[in-house]
């Protein structure tokens, strides 16, 4: 292997390194992009006069209009953990379920799907839900195991439930990958990939996810009642009709309403997360939970979880340019094209290498490593943006769950009680890890379960897709004279 070669390879084998020794990620990536710059730069093989396109990438990130989204639904999570609204939430769930046994473990995974898109961490929406459920489960006698494993499943589909933080990232990064390699390709595109493409084509597989969570749930129930006893209310805390009904379907209403519009067209996601913004304030001050002291204090904790997500798309960009000016997009591509079975044998590889990844970083942070150096030869192998973006994110999910270094399994047990053992939680994970591959294995045979709710071609933007390029092709070459046309239906 050449030095041209090898260079790349070591740039992101030292990042992974670092990060996973505890590194900043930010100051990471930014640290091991200027190193690697210099050395390349040294051996001839980096052309320094690059990094001064760095600053025009970065004024680009902050008038992306999809990315102004990010801090609006930071502030929609943080004001339903600071208030009582979410708990109020669960209680009306309690009310609906809890009389029956397995009903509080079921209302726990309802509850996260409501709440973790907008928290967009899997360890946010951990914690929140495993201080919110997690004693009221063990009170009421549930297994450790059972429990455990519903607020780690729960935790984690913020991961890939819309309108998620994690979602508006890998669509972003996606277009990207999708613009990049049809140009590569000479494929002139007429019907570009939308970000309600992405939250469509995650629709179908997440709600058959809850759906087999739910199943589990309920099955437990029948089968083992004791291991999940019914939990009834507290006679202080009752809720009459009228109160569940509003403490119920307006936070439902909201977020439903926001995801109804974006899909359908209607306003745009910056917009849609702006209504729900300020519907979930005054709703909060109508409530008289949310004082000008704590919307200064939320205020502020917007602006530190903003900083940090935006401080990684800064790292990223510098390492994604410094990793292409050695060439690395060249070297992937090229590795991709050789491996055998085509766009399967590619895929295959890079899910793994995310899965293995996920066992340390946050989805976040995977995304904006991983998705710019993999995903153009992947769409210029023939894959589809949807289905590849899909796959990727309940992958990262099933990571998170995987022990013994999965991240929602250290959330659970930094909250756990003493008494809830570390091989209880692990047991207690094992069920919903095999869920999630029934889930991936189901998406993978079928993409086309990926596509059911997408406006779009069947398989892909190009009807027919790009043929497998040699070994050893270059995806720096001019296009073709005369490109391909591009046939949609």
């Amino acid at each position: 292997m050449s030095l041209a070669d090898l260079l790349p390879l070591l740039m992101f084998i030292g990042a992974i390194a670092l990060l996973v020794a505890g590194f900043p990620v930010a100051f990471t990536l930014c640290g091991v992009s200027m190193l690697f710059a210099f050395i390349g730069a040294t051996a001839d093989l980096f052309q320094l006069s690059l990094l001064s396109s760095l600053p025009l990438r970065l004024v680009a990130l902050m008038e992306n209009d999809l990315l102004q989204a990010i801090p609006i639904f930071v502030y929609l999570g943080v004001v339903l953990q600071k208030t009582t609204i979410a708990a109020d939430l669960l209680e009306a769930m309690t009310a609906m379920f809890g009389r029956r046994p397995g009903g509080l473990g079921i209302s726990t995974l309802l509850l996260g799907a409501l709440l973790a898109p907008m928290t967009g961490a899997v360890g946010a929406t951990v914690m929140t839900l495993g201080m919110l459920v997690l004693p009221a489960m063990l009170r009421a006698g549930y297994d450790h195991r059972l429990a455990s494993g519903i607020v780690c499943a729960a935790g984690t589909l913020g991961t890939i439930l819309p309108p998620s933080v994690v979602l508006i990232l890998l669509a972003t990064m996606m277009q990207s990958g999708f613009v990049e390699a049809m140009a590569r390709l000479g494929v002139h595109i007429t019907s570009p990939l939308l970000t309600k493409h992405i939250y469509l084509g995650a629709l179908v597989p997440v709600g058959l996810l809850l759906l087999l969570y739910i199943a589990y749930a309920a099955f437990i129930a029948w089968r083992y009642p004791e291991r999940c006893p019914p939990q009834p209310l507290a006679p202080g805390r009752r809720l009459d009709g009228r109160r569940l009904l509003v403490a119920f379907a307006i936070p439902v209403g909201l977020i439903l309403g926001m995801l109804g519009s974006i899909v359908t067209g209607w306003i745009y996601t910056v917009e849609a997360a702006s209504c729900g913004a300020i519907l979930v304030t005054l709703y909060a001050f109508a409530r008289r939970e949310l004082t000008l002291d704590l919307l200064g204090d939320v205020l502020r904790t917007v602006m530190r979880l903003t900083a940090m997500v935006f401080a990684l798309m800064m790292g990223a960009l510098t390492f994604t340019l410094v990793f292409r000016g050695l060439s690395g997009d060249v070297v992937v591509a090229r590795w991709l094209a050789g491996l055998p079975g085509g766009v399967s044998g590619a895929t295959a590889a890079v899910m793994i290498a995310a899965f293995l990844i996920g066992f340390f970083l946050d989805a976040t942070e995977i995304i904006l490593l991983v998705v710019p150096v993999t995903v153009p030869p992947l769409l210029m192998l023939g894959a589809d943006p949807v289905w590849l973006s899909v796959l990727l994110a309940i992958n990262l999910q099933t990571s998170f769950l995987a022990p013994p270094a999965g991240f929602a399994l250290s959330f659970v047990r930094n909250i756990a009680p003493p008494e809830m053992s570390t091989g209880s939680i692990y047991r207690g994970a094992a069920p919903m890890i095999c869920l999630q591959a029934l889930a991936l294995a189901l998406l993978w045979a079928r993409p086309d379960v990926a596509l059911l709710a997408v406006d779009r071609a069947p398989q892909s933007l190009v009807k027919e897709p790009p043929p497998k390029p040699p070994p050893g092709f270059r995806v720096d070459l001019a296009p073709p004279e005369e490109p391909p046309p591009l046939d949609m239906k």
